[in-house]
């Protein structure tokens, strides 16, 4: 081999070294998602999809320089609390709180990592952001909607059935905001004459047994509050609500 040949030879690779400790000092982002549905929710699935397109839109592409560990909590309280712990056990970069049920785990498991959550209703009085304008803490994002909205919906309902005179509202006692979303329902009722029965639904046991108890009754309604395991269950959901509730009925379905 010429002298210029092996010249060309050591220059090309030499060349090609700081390219390649570039490449190697690029950390690979790590995102955490802590879902409130079920890994096999066609709605859910849709959500992460897009997710990851505009991610992928900023430049972001999963396997190339980013890595998304997803968890499906599908509604169950415990579930949140456990995936909130393994997410925040694998150190991600951030984590993206999927409804205001998943926050409520994330922010007990990690005061550090960055988390923005979105479907979550008034995350000041939840206690997740200090004020909507400088949310300070390790979290941030967008609301869904205020609690006083709930009321608009038993105004829906006397609209849609005037003859309605009680209503059954499924709602999540054990979330913040199933307690914030009745209470304005229940504040707002003696105005529209409506007596309202709230009806736990954190499982189909619940939900049947309520639904079932307030259906024997004349001139009933129902009005379904925003929470995780009502959009779980939401397919149970409209099937007895179609079988318990021929008529006066209202459902104002949020997933948050």
């Amino acid at each position: 081999m010429r002298r210029r040949d092996l010249i060309k030879a050591l220059a090309v690779p030499a060349a090609t070294w700081p390219l390649a400790t570039r490449a190697q000092q690029v950390r690979m982002r790590r995102v955490g998602m802590l879902m409130s549905m079920a890994a096999g929710d066609p709605e859910g699935q849709a959500r992460v999809a897009a997710f990851v397109q505009g991610l992928k839109q900023l430049g972001w592409t999963e396997g190339s320089n980013i890595q998304i560990d997803i968890r499906w909590g599908a509604g169950d309280a415990d579930r949140f609390r456990r995936y909130a712990a393994e997410l925040v056990a694998l150190a991600p970069d951030v984590i993206l709180a999927g409804s205001g049920a998943t926050m409520s785990s994330l922010t007990q498991a990690t005061r550090t990592v960055p988390i923005v959550f979105v479907l979550v209703p008034d995350p000041v009085g939840a206690g997740f952001v200090a004020n909507l304008e400088r949310p300070g803490g390790n979290a941030t994002g967008f609301m869904l909607f205020e609690y006083s909205m709930s009321a608009k919906w038993l105004e829906l309902l006397k609209q849609i059935a005037p003859r309605v005179t009680r209503a059954a509202i499924l709602r999540d006692p054990s979330d913040p905001a199933g307690i914030g979303q009745f209470s304005a329902i229940q504040i707002a009722a003696p105005s529209f004459g409506i007596e309202v029965h709230p009806v736990d639904v954190r499982d189909p046991t619940e939900i049947e047994r309520g639904l079932a108890a307030i259906a024997g009754e004349s001139n009933g309604g129902l009005i379904v509050t925003g929470s995780s395991p009502a959009a779980v269950h939401r397919n149970l959901i409209i099937t007895l609500a179609a079988t318990h509730f021929a008529c006066g009925l209202c459902v104002s379905l949020h997933d948050h």
